[in-house]
């Protein structure tokens, strides 16, 4: 039997990957090429959409080159996207009216403002940020995508009257993937994507007429919602392949790094350690909101059935890594940090509050700055990188114990993936720090893998103990509870220096 092969991309915010996968779920080879950040004097990003899919385009043809497979034996895609980013393009020509805007883009504040002021006229009289959040899951906050949508419809010249002939198309960039690489015949986005808009009712599972009006943004401008394992239609990316294949799988990148995970159970959580951090745990089949500092989302909807999950999305993670080499020259290479760490006295009470531009969650702070605390004449560059790398961990524990306490749910095993999950270090205070056994797996790309994986699922290649095969290494918890108890209190402390106003 001729062998098969599927196609998994992922589109994210530094760059566009594509990964081949065989029929057992085995990762074969990736490409990858970077895009330009196109970021100006107020700190507003962008991305060309146009460089994007042209990049699509570019490491589908090299990764099929490289890998030598017969290009007659792909059999499917999957997509992985970047999920806040939000883009609007002509309907008829696939024109982008403007570049796509970035999720890590506050344009939106003002408009976000706007809002919050206004009073929802309905029997519980909520104000429109509480009704956003209670449709939505989500804080009402320019992160998200209609805030983006909204400034595009306010500020970009002929895109409010594109939208009132039923001529603009508003998305993300899966969806805008999905309508170049089927030639304008799909227009889907899947319920991951849809759920971080905040334009979805995530308990109605549809567009929601209360919020694209608070927003601006026409129903009619808005993709198909698509099972995360269903059908968005056929490309052949413009002739690289000799015949169409089914696009059969579209996921958030985080929601990827959580299916690929094999996070399919409630109570089962994954952390990605990228520039930032996305925690998330698997609720199940029914949402729970909190009031903690964290949100909810649609997990996916696969097999026909929705499960929800809790979200925290931390601002500076890796990105303290990123800092510690660049800024201020505390290491020559990432990879010495852990070295670093471990030479550090384990005396030293240093501790690293990375509110470089501000806080996320649980805090949900804008307007507070870093800061080194409890330093001393001894604190040195070890101590310092340390204190770095701990703060990555204690960020994430901080989210990990507000969804136990949301959701119910004791003793928790935490599934990582990126690349500071390398880092020994890290991974063991992490595990220490959670009181909680760390898994990392032995293959890096989760957010393809998932999407890939889905693909493949919805395709009939693949069934679920694929999510079995996936080898990894294990932390498991070494620290006594008198220290851990020490150190979380310490790091509460700093923090709160942080957010004293």
């Amino acid at each position: 039997m001729k062998q098969k092969f599927i196609i998994g991309i992922d589109q994210s915010t530094q760059g566009t990957k594509a990964i081949l996968f065989d029929e057992n779920g085995n990762l074969l080879h990736r490409t990858d090429r970077s895009h330009a950040q196109l970021i100006d004097e107020r700190g507003w990003v962008e991305h060309d959409p146009e460089e994007i899919y042209r990049n699509t385009l570019l490491v589908v043809e090299e990764l099929l080159g490289k890998s030598g497979v017969d290009r007659e034996a792909v059999a499917c895609v999957g997509i992985s996207n970047q999920r806040e980013t939000a883009m609007a393009w002509n309907r008829n020509t696939g024109k982008p009216v403007y570049n796509a805007i970035v999720w890590q883009c506050a344009r939106g504040e003002e408009i976000c403002r706007r809002i919050a002021v206004g009073v929802v006229r309905q029997k519980d009289d909520l104000s429109a940020a509480e009704d956003v959040r209670q449709r939505t899951g989500l804080k009402l906050s320019p992160y998200f995508s209609a805030a983006k949508l909204a400034w595009i419809m306010e500020h970009v010249e002929g895109a409010a009257g594109l939208a009132a002939r039923g001529e603009l198309c508003c998305g993300t960039m899966d969806s805008y993937l999905v309508y170049r690489l089927t030639k304008g015949k799909e227009f889907r986005t899947d319920y991951s994507n849809a759920s971080r808009t905040q334009l979805f009712h995530i308990r109605d599972l549809k567009w929601d007429e209360t919020l694209c009006g608070i927003f601006g943004i026409p129903i009619a401008c808005l993709p198909e919602v698509t099972d995360s394992d269903g059908y968005f239609g056929m490309t052949d990316f413009e002739g690289i392949l000799p015949a169409e294949v089914p696009i059969h799988g579209v996921m958030g990148d985080s929601h990827g790094a959580l299916f690929g995970q094999g996070c399919l159970t409630r109570g089962m959580m994954k952390t990605t350690y990228g520039t930032g951090s996305s925690i998330m745990m698997n609720i199940g089949e029914q949402p729970i909101f909190s009031d903690l500092g964290i949100v909810t989302s649609l997990a996916w909807k696969t097999g026909g059935r929705v499960q929800y999950v809790l979200e925290g999305n931390i601002n500076y993670t890796g990105a303290v890594i990123t800092w510690m080499k660049d800024q201020v020259g505390l290491l020559k290479h990432a990879a010495e940090s852990e070295e670093l760490a471990k030479m550090a006295n384990p005396a030293d009470r240093t501790y690293l509050v990375p509110a470089f531009s501000g806080f996320g969650a649980p805090y949900w702070r804008s307007d507070v700055s870093a800061a080194f605390v409890g330093m001393s004449r001894t604190t040195g560059r070890a101590e310092m990188v340390k204190a770095g790398l701990c703060s990555i961990a204690y960020q994430i524990a901080d989210i990990v114990a507000l969804m136990k306490e949301a959701a119910g749910i004791g003793e928790v095993e935490l599934r990582v993936d990126g690349g500071p999950t390398k880092n020994s270090f890290l991974m063991q205070f992490q595990s220490d720090i959670l009181d909680s056994r760390i898994r990392v797996p032995g293959v890096e790309e989760l957010s393809g893998l998932g999407a890939a994986y889905a693909a493949g699922l919805g395709a009939g290649i693949y069934d679920e103990s694929l999510f079995g095969r996936l080898p990894s290494n294990q932390y498991a918890p070494a620290m006594n509870p008198a220290e851990r108890n020490e150190k979380l209190k310490g790091w509460k402390a700093a923090v709160e220096m942080v957010l004293k106003p």
